[in-house]
């Protein structure tokens, strides 16, 4: 069944001070209308063909600009002019300025109110009443802050971009009458308040945008925290299928990604569910098993996973168990040419050398660091070098060394597709251990470093889902490794000299107690990183800030 394809549209969050702080304009629906009816919402609605036509009335914005913004080849600035046209039909505001740059008096914005219904039946252009008017849109006080696309399945949907602007002074606004039955001005904190004991309906992109901006104690504030936001990512929510049902899923959802991934036709009929043993299809090159390894190291289970068409790679085959085995074999078909390990710990590496007896397929990777307790069976065929293109039938893989988690780890870039198979360089839902004296923290963040030079479109990690925003999670893992190192320096500074094991409690306060003994090997880690740098230096068993 066919998709509707999302009309783009534009919202306008309004914000005012008052003596309790700040205050957004919402309109409640009618019970009739034909969307998100009876909920309360903020004035919006979709782009028409004539907003395109008024763009010459558009002030402290290029198109360019606006295209940048929204991260759209063409047609950007068009969402501004919705946005202010939208609020002036739905909540009768007109945020618009005099053509000399001089605020709109409240008494003139008075007297073009008898224009509204003229504009919203469709017998007045917006654009042409700013130019009989002579008004301009001052779009460097409309900040674009948020992305929602409307689910599949639904009989409208939209891609709208919310906007965040400060109220024209002595402008109060008012409900229409007709798609809307009622308005009011009213704090965020008491909106989600009332949505919460069911007073009043609030829907999912409504209720994260009054979350986001309850938290300022005046409009300038909100204002200015939307204007700084940048790279906004689409919050496109999507279907898929598993052992609780069909459940909807979010941007920030662990299985987001890969439901998009997977399911580029928004069929919504892929899979959500993390089973050992059972074979995903995750794109048209890319399937994964995953072993049947959960643990607290492990989640799920290594993720393995067979890469090709007429003939398949498989990287990573992980733990020698045969259930597992058999099931790669199986999902294989005897199409297994060739194994690849991003490393050699004990949950990646053991089952190449069984696959290879039962295919004679090529391995190919580096040998385990000696006289560690990595998998000294792995006996790699050809050693790869950084950079390294394998061509394996009709795709090319590229070897990247990243070193950190493992001496010897590699992640491997499918070029046709960019995605990118991290291994345990990085991982879903949760940091790697970094565990000296093969793990180094300084190779480590070189490494993911490294990463935000490449062109990568996804990753497929070594446990969990597929992850998307490849740079942002990135940058996200360097921050948050950065940002540990910040707490062992400051916990070193507040105790003085200082064991690992005095350390760990006070660098690792937010995490369980359970954890720490594993916590302690990426805290020697950090450690180590420091007196790299000669920032700190151990004696007789304690830790010192270095001068």
């Amino acid at each position: 069944m066919a998709q509707i394809i999302p009309r783009p549209a534009a919202t306008l969050i309004l914000l005012r001070d008052s003596e309790a702080g700040p205050e957004i304009f919402m309109l409640k629906r009618s019970p009739s209308a034909a969307f998100v009816a009876n909920a309360y919402v903020f004035p919006g609605g979709g782009l028409d063909a004539a907003d395109h036509k008024a763009l010459d009335r558009v002030r402290g914005l290029t198109q360019t600009q606006a295209n940048r913004r929204l991260g759209v080849e063409t047609g950007g600035l068009a969402y501004w002019v919705a946005a202010v046209r939208e609020c002036f039909e739905e909540a009768g505001i007109l945020l618009a300025e005099e053509e000399s740059g001089a605020p709109l008096d409240p008494a003139r914005a008075d007297a073009l109110a008898v224009h509204r219904t003229a504009v919203n039946a469709g017998t007045l252009s917006f654009g042409d009443l700013l130019e009989q008017e002579r008004l301009a849109i001052p779009a460097q006080n409309i900040a674009y802050f948020s992305h929602w696309i409307t689910a599949p399945g639904r009989p409208r949907r939209f891609t709208a971009r919310f906007f965040v602007a400060r109220a024209p002074h002595g402008q109060h606004g008012s409900h229409d009458d007709g798609e809307t039955v009622a308005s009011e001005w009213v704090r965020p904190a008491l909106a989600l308040d009332r949505c919460a004991k069911g007073e009043i309906e609030l829907v999912h992109p409504t209720r994260i945008s009054l979350t986001d901006l309850a938290r300022f104690p005046r409009a300038d504030e909100a204002f200015a925290y939307a204007s700084s936001r940048i790279d906004i990512e689409a919050d496109a929510s999507c279907w898929a299928n598993g052992k609780e049902g069909r459940k909807l899923f979010r941007r920030n959802d662990s299985p987001y990604a890969e439901v998009h991934w997977s399911d580029p036709e928004e069929a919504g009929d892929t899979s959500y569910d993390l089973v050992p043993g059972v074979a995903k299809r995750l794109d048209r090159y890319v399937t994964r098993l995953i072993a049947p390894n959960p643990g607290m190291m492990t989640g799920p289970g290594t993720n393995s996973y067979l890469v090709g068409e007429a003939e398949l790679a498989v990287i990573d085959p992980g733990p020698a168990i045969d259930s597992h085995v058999d099931a790669l074999l199986a999902a294989g078909e005897g199409r297994i040419k060739w194994v690849l390990c991003t490393h050699t710990h004990m949950d990646h590496s053991p089952a190449a050398r069984r696959i290879k007896e039962a295919t004679g397929a090529t391995v190919l990777g580096r040998p385990a660091p000696k006289g560690t307790s990595q998998d000294q069976g792995f006996s790699p065929d050809r050693i790869l070098e950084h950079g390294e293109r394998i061509r394996l039938g009709a795709f090319t893989l590229r070897a990247i060394h990243t070193p950190g988690h493992a001496s010897n780890h590699l992640c491997y870039l499918l070029e046709e597709t960019r995605m990118l198979f991290t291994g345990d360089h990085v991982m879903q839902g949760s940091t790697v251990v970094i565990n000296p004296p093969d793990g180094d923290m300084l190779a480590y963040l070189a490494s993911l470093r490294g990463l935000l030079d490449e062109d990568l479109a996804i990753l497929a990690p070594g446990h969990g889902y597929l992850i998307g925003r490849p740079h942002k999670e990135v940058n996200r893992l360097i921050a948050h490794r950065l940002g540990r190192e910040e707490k062992v320096v400051a916990a070193m500074r507040k105790l003085g000299p200082a064991t690992l094991d005095e350390l760990v409690p006070a660098v690792y306060a937010d995490v369980s107690p359970k954890l720490h003994p594993v916590a302690a090997r990426s805290l020697s880690a950090h450690l180590g990183k420091l007196a790299s740098e000669r920032r700190a230096s151990e004696s007789e068993g304690r830790w010192r800030l270095q001068s």
